[in-house]
């Protein structure tokens, strides 16, 4: 067996690239890179097949900011979430249909300090049902048609987070809450 492979030649798992395109979205919500630009790295890191060739799509890019202005691991890296935290992070999401941002807020202050998977999950459920609210302040009511979507959103994001499988992140909101 060879083991003389530099790291860059090892092939890249589908968690590897979901990585590497999240940096990518983050950075187009930050102005730091045009929609052409977006395109073209999301498809690169899409049919990326080692780990030299994700690794140039953001080496040009301010890092990730850690969770918690920069205190401790990142989210991800500080272990899997215990069933309980998965529980608490579906119900953030899960409690915002009928309590709008309340209910996660609410959770937010409890269990976040505990649990930084589930402060994490229910500051996305409170951004969002914050962007929706001021959608339908704004549109005088007209925007709450897009509660009926808010609703299947919601239960996406529960499910993913009962699940463990890390964060969820709702297309196209403020992200007031951090």
């Amino acid at each position: 067996m060879n083991s003389s492979h530099a790291v860059g030649d090892l092939r890249v798992s589908d968690a590897e690239r979901e990585s590497v395109i999240e940096r990518l979205q983050d950075a187009y919500a930050e102005g730091r890179i045009d929609h052409e630009e977006f395109d073209l790295r999301t498809h690169l890191a899409m049919t990326a097949k080692t780990r030299g060739d994700l690794s140039g799509l953001t080496a040009d890019l301010a890092p990730a900011p850690w969770p918690g202005g920069g205190k401790g691991a990142p989210w991800e890296v500080q272990g899997a979430p215990t069933g309980e935290d998965r529980m608490l992070a579906a119900a953030a999401h899960a409690v915002a249909v009928p309590t709008l941002f309340v209910g996660p807020l609410v959770l937010m202050l409890l269990s976040g300090k505990r649990s930084e998977y589930v402060r994490r999950h229910a500051a996305e459920a409170v951004n969002f049902q914050i962007t929706l609210l001021l959608l339908t302040i704004v549109t005088f009511g007209i925007g709450g048609v897009v509660y009926a979507v808010a609703w299947v959103l919601s239960a996406v994001a529960a499910v993913y987070a009962l699940a463990g499988s890390g964060r969820f992140r709702y297309p196209w909101i403020l992200r007031l809450v951090r």
